[in-house]
């Protein structure tokens, strides 16, 4: 009779911690504070053919877009989902009736408290339906901004350029950076100009005329002609011998995640010197713009890789990056102490490990643009 009972307790318990094992499946909700107002969220877990458990979340006050989870563990009542489009972790304690995870959200090393309840598909919060494609501008057109205020920075302002819809917003931006992004350049890539090139800061916003969303490319001719307008910027194209970095594939093939974006869309890059998250992007667009933001030389892109990609970069900055990214953020973040072990690595072991490419110093002849003529904006 004994053995029986130890028998039973026995089946009993492993009965237990399968069914614990599988109590997570179904649909959770819950919601974190940002900028003062709540913000929900819900994440539907379930298994996958080989049981094991995979997880969707849904930011459901920012659209419809469903980010998937690379890793969902639950060990005894620790639950942790990783969800790398968005560069975000959650890590809670499953409660003793299984129907509260009390936990945090992190993102981007910013921890916010999320508790999850589990839901029933009648109290479970709509998912939005998907926002109608956005209609694109036609691809022939020759578009100019139909509206463009520039006015003089504060001097508390935080430089950023940001594009919403048919608007583009610059803030606390130099010429240099206006001529950076408007013909697509490294500012070792632009030569002369005035003494106020990278000084004057200004507060840019511009609207399109015609109908539809520009590409990229859009945006950037309609900055060439703003900045032939309204700073009569002449310049002349020329060529350079100048050091750059050139990415290429890493042997054991590359590490990215595949865009669930807008194929068609702009790319979307955050985060300071040390830890850069890029959505929705190529391997171009990914070069030109970290050239830019945190080298001293131009980046080139050699990996024959064509797509859209969604990848996050950490990294421990040495003093050049350290200075451009200064620059670029207006702010000073001193480097990790050369002790601390728990410190990412450099920039070159970092695009290794974590996205499969290499960094190669190489050298050619660029494309440079060579300024003949520049004057402060014109009145709005």
């Amino acid at each position: 009779m004994k053995k029986t009972m130890l028998w039973i307790a026995a089946f009993a318990a492993l009965s237990g911690n399968t069914l614990s094992a599988q109590s997570l499946t179904g649909i959770w909700q819950g919601a974190v504070q940002s900028g003062g107002k709540d913000l929900r969220i819900v994440v539907k877990i379930s298994t996958t053919d080989q049981d094991a458990l995979k997880a969707v979340m849904y930011r459901i006050d920012e659209g419809s877009r469903p980010w998937a989870a690379s890793a969902v563990v639950q060990q005894g009542s620790t639950v942790r989902l990783v969800v790398p489009g968005i560069d975000g972790v959650y890590e809670g304690k499953l409660s003793a009736n299984g129907n509260l995870i009390a936990g945090a959200w992190t993102v981007a090393s910013a921890a916010m408290p999320l508790n999850l309840t589990r839901a029933t598909v009648e109290t479970a919060w709509p998912i939005p339906e998907p926002a109608a494609p956005v209609k694109r501008m036609s691809a022939d057109a020759d578009p100019v901004f139909e509206v463009a205020s520039i006015k003089p920075s504060k001097p508390d302002e935080r430089r950023s350029a940001l594009v919403r819809g048919r608007q583009l917003a610059m803030t606390y931006c130099s010429l240099l950076d206006v001529v950076m992004f408007g013909f697509d350049l490294h500012p070792s890539q632009v030569v002369g100009g005035p003494s106020w090139l990278d000084t004057e800061k200004y507060d840019i916003v511009a609207e399109p005329e015609g109908e539809g969303a520009p590409s990229l490319q859009q945006w950037r001719v309609m900055l060439q002609k703003l900045l032939a307008d309204r700073f009569r910027f002449t310049f002349h194209r020329d060529r350079k011998d100048l050091s750059a970095y050139a990415i290429v594939i890493a042997k054991n093939g590359p590490k990215l995640a595949k865009s669930g974006g807008d194929p068609n869309g702009l790319p979307g890059f955050s985060g300071p010197r040390g830890k850069w998250v890029a959505r929705n992007t190529t391997m171009a667009e990914l070069a030109a713009f970290f050239g830019i933001l945190f080298l001293d030389r131009p980046m080139v892109d050699h990996t024959g890789l064509s797509g859209r990609y969604d990848l996050t970069l950490e990294w421990t900055p040495d003093q050049p990056q350290l200075a451009g990214a200064g620059a670029t953020a207006g702010v000073t973040v001193p480097p990790a102490p050369a002790d601390d072990l728990s410190a990412p690595p450099d920039l070159f072991t970092a695009f290794q490990q974590q996205l499969g490419l290499k960094l190669e110093a190489v050298k050619a002849p660029v494309s440079v643009i060579v300024i003949d003529r520049v004057e402060k904006p014109s009145a709005n």
